[in-house]
């Protein structure tokens, strides 16, 4: 006679989970660019030339394309499992980017064979300021790009850069003011002595204009030589900086201020100014294989922004093409 209990300690056969990707397509089919997903979060480390590695949070995105048109779908948790793996609370380097996309290819043999990866988080960085031994952490909005296509590896970085600009016309302008208010001033007298005058541009009434100046912004994106070991965060920004020569500053006093001043009157800039010394600076760095540049100088005489963009013009390189502009501004 059977015991009552022996059915309880047969094992329970365990269904298998059902798998909708495996399953044939019946709807349209097709190949598709690229499926994934994007804003997903990963703590990462950002290493900096100067300091320890930062601890900062990386919004992703990670695609790989669909070759296979009968195929439902991709495996989207492959690509999760991938990121957490490499990338979660790594060190942001190439040689780790790399190893990402290759495994999104990996895991989806058959399926496809290119993958996209795009990082954006906030790099901080402690400046000095212009004059005084002061230091302030500046922030800085950067995006890392790697793409794996035909077996071949890319790597870009692009980098926001604030500045200031202050506008030429309007320099002009305060000028030819400030030389009336001079002549209204001393143009009855006969000589006039150093003194006097050296008195007179230091009161309200000496100085009756000032140009305007606003906050800029100069949005670049590089594409990195293949041999690049460590991205170069800190040194791009350091480049672009030195060339508009006008960065806004973090800590200051009053003498950090007056340089400040000093360097806007120095560096008069349209936005056509700005760009072509980004231009410039870029266009014979080794580490650096195609640009991008886009200058937008926000007014602060109209309502509207100024703006200038400016590519590199390489055999297929970043497009030029205007409503290109506006997808990554």
């Amino acid at each position: 006679m059977s015991s009552p209990n022996a059915c309880q300690a047969l094992p329970c056969a365990v269904s298998a989970l059902p798998d909708v990707a495996k399953q044939p397509n019946v709807g349209p089919q097709g190949t598709l660019n690229w499926v994934g997903m994007s804003e997903i979060e990963v703590p990462v480390y950002v290493p900096t030339p100067t300091q320890a590695a930062i601890q900062t949070l990386a919004r992703v995105q990670a695609y790989v394309n669909l070759i296979d048109p009968l195929s439902k779908g991709i495996h989207m948790s492959r690509l999760y499992l991938a990121l957490d793996n490499q990338l979660g609370m790594a060190e942001v380097t190439p040689a780790v980017l790399k190893r990402v996309v290759q495994q999104f290819v990996e895991s989806h043999e058959g399926l496809s064979d290119a993958a996209y990866l795009e990082c954006r988080f906030d790099y901080y960085e402690k400046r000095r300021s212009l004059v005084t031994d002061n230091r302030g952490w500046k922030n800085y909005p950067v995006r890392i790009i790697a793409s794996l296509r035909q077996g071949q590896f890319e790597l870009e970085l692009a980098v926001d850069v604030p500045y200031s600009s202050t506008c030429p016309c309007s320099a002009a302008l305060a000028r030819q003011l400030i030389q009336e208010g001079f002549q209204e001033q001393f143009g009855a007298v006969e000589s006039v002595s150093t003194r006097q005058v050296h008195d007179w541009l230091g009161t309200v009434q000496g100085i009756r204009a000032t140009p305007h100046s606003q906050r800029s912004v100069a949005q670049v994106k590089v594409r990195l030589a293949p041999n690049t070991e460590q991205l170069p965060i800190s040194a791009l920004i350091d480049q672009l900086e030195a060339a508009l020569q006008t960065p806004v500053q973090a800590a200051v006093k009053r003498a950090d201020e007056q340089e400040f001043a000093r360097l806007n009157a120095s560096n008069l800039m349209f936005c056509e100014d700005a760009a072509r010394r980004l231009k410039a600076t870029l266009q014979d760095t080794v580490s650096v294989v195609d640009f991008w540049i886009r200058v937008n100088h926000m007014e602060s005489l109209h309502a509207h922004d100024a703006v200038a963009i400016a590519v590199k013009c390489v055999p297929n390189g970043y497009s030029d093409d205007p409503r290109e502009y506006a997808l990554r501004a």
